[in-house]
């Protein structure tokens, strides 16, 4: 009890609590398929790869997550034990959802953290939008299927005979980063509006929200927009202003979101899902001031959190030496553990609150060092 009290008031003071992050974190791998992966994975596949990080027993031994060639990592995102046994009890869960041309383990800092804080978190790799396979239009284009990617994720643990047992549905929450803000705010409710964003960048093409993202610079919105007319997308098409919400969220936590612009603002308003927005005032990706601070605006309620001199590629997994050295996105505006330290004491805080969490249902135990 006095771990998660303190927990939750470092959380709120956005101070540094790294010492009280002592469960262990387990790591599984799984696949599910979706309708329409087939039809935004390069390769036709029908998959989609499911990243969860739990609380894990006391005998979980960790290995960093690293990211980049073995020789020299690029980025070290969080540490987990590969199919460690679950911790016993059950657990909030939290669905994520990484950025455009991210992927589950680059945001797995965040997601480890809360692991290591009594969260099951289930992340995906979003077809077609990803970095470990080839971005295509399709995975570009029809953002509304993010959403349902998470709910066939969901789908796929509560029957999961390994995972199930662990999950408390009732305390679900989502998460997202950048894009997968977009992503998580669908997912409780708010409505997909694909034309509200063309005529948006139609209107302001200079705005860094409509122009090509740095992963997929050739993509440009005006071939994204034209992509939409084309079968089979534009039977999709007809699905974009659809309800995604999944049943059953109670709280959103969203990173740099963006883009903003393509979601209905009526339906923000209407949005009574607790919801936090953590941003950089240094981001020139997914700018606050159409995006973030829009959306902070319209949702009842919301909590807003401006970091200073922070920027979008900040949220990312940590850059190694190697990495600053040969990533463009790891020109990274602040040192990023202060970035992530306050974000996770941030979204422990947020979670505790509004998922009722009592998270931590044993005696934390400091995770082992790799051998």
């Amino acid at each position: 009890m006095l771990i998660r009290i303190a927990r939750l008031v470092c959380g709120l003071l956005a101070l540094v609590c790294t010492s009280l992050h002592a469960m262990p974190v387990g790591q599984l791998h799984r696949t599910t398929t979706t309708a329409t992966a087939a039809v935004r994975d390069a390769d036709h596949s029908a998959n989609l790869r499911i990243t969860v990080w739990y609380p894990a027993a006391d005998d979980a031994v960790e290995a960093p997550l690293k990211i980049g060639p073995p020789a020299g990592a690029l980025f070290v995102s969080g540490s987990a034990s590969d199919d460690a046994a679950f911790a016993a009890g059950t657990f909030p869960v939290v669905l994520f959802s990484h950025g455009f041309g991210g992927t589950a383990r680059m945001m797995g800092w965040f997601g480890t953290a809360l692991a290591r804080a009594g969260y099951v978190v289930v992340a995906v790799d979003h077809p077609g939008n990803n970095g470990l396979d080839a971005m295509t239009i399709a995975g570009a284009t029809i953002l509304w299927e993010r959403p349902e990617d998470l709910r066939a994720a969901l789908a796929a643990v509560r029957t999961d005979t390994v995972i199930a047992p662990h999950l408390d549905m009732n305390r679900l929450g989502v998460a997202g980063f950048s894009l997968g803000g977009f992503t998580a705010l669908a997912s409780a409710g708010a409505q997909v509006n694909m034309d509200r964003l063309a005529a948006f960048c139609q209107a302001h093409a200079d705005d860094p929200t409509c122009r090509p993202q740095k992963e997929a610079p050739d993509m440009t919105l005006v071939k994204r927009l034209h992509a939409m007319e084309s079968p089979p997308l534009a039977a999709l098409r007809a699905h974009a202003n659809d309800d995604h919400s999944i049943a059953g969220v109670k709280a959103v936590f969203v990173m740099a979101p963006g883009p903003l612009q393509g979601i209905d603002p009526a339906s923000l308003a209407a949005l009574k899902t607790p919801t936090a927005i953590v941003l950089g005032d240094a981001d020139n990706v997914a700018p606050p001031a159409t995006n973030g601070e829009v959306a902070a605006q319209l949702l009842p309620n919301a909590t807003l959190n401006r970091l200073p001199n922070v920027g979008h590629y900040d949220f990312l997994g940590t850059c190694t030496d190697a990495g600053r050295k040969q990533v463009p996105l790891c020109a990274v505006s602040v040192p990023q553990d202060a970035t992530h330290e306050t974000t996770i004491a941030l979204a422990e805080a947020f979670f505790a609150r509004n998922l009722a969490s009592s998270a931590a249902v044993q005696t934390p135990s400091p995770p082992k060092p790799s051998p």
